[in-house]
């Protein structure tokens, strides 16, 4: 019943932007954190960035003062806003949400499709 929908990615030059979207529906009670995660071939999914229902933050040291994290509870989305873009942000980014369902005594994870980022000149 819950789906997560992504949206933003692209190829952009080194100093590049981009802003990437994640749209969740279906039938939930909250989803007390959203956030982005990303993956390069050969290496481990990694947190790039969270934020939860209340507007606390956390990022990866790598991302910090260059991409910025936000939500809009009303339309169930979340953001991620890449500034100062370099060749080793590229990766696929996969945005994550824990939803907590009718029913349900704990959240549960879902995942998006993934979208490519790619910074290259």
């Amino acid at each position: 019943q819950v789906q997560l929908v992504e949206s933003g990615g692209g190829l952009v030059q080194p100093g590049g932007s981009l802003r990437l979207s994640c749209a969740a529906s279906g039938t939930f009670r909250g989803i007390p954190i959203m956030g982005w995660y990303r993956q390069t071939p050969g290496k481990q999914r990694e947190l790039v960035a969270i934020i939860t229902s209340g507007g606390s933050t956390t990022y990866a040291d790598s991302v910090k003062g260059r991409f910025t994290i936000s939500r809009d509870n009303a339309k169930n989305t979340v953001y991620l806003q890449m500034n100062s873009l370099k060749p080793e942000d590229t990766a696929v980014y996969y945005c994550k949400a824990d939803i907590l369902t009718y029913g349900a005594f704990a959240v549960s994870s879902y995942w998006g499709q993934g979208t490519q980022v790619t910074v290259s000149s």
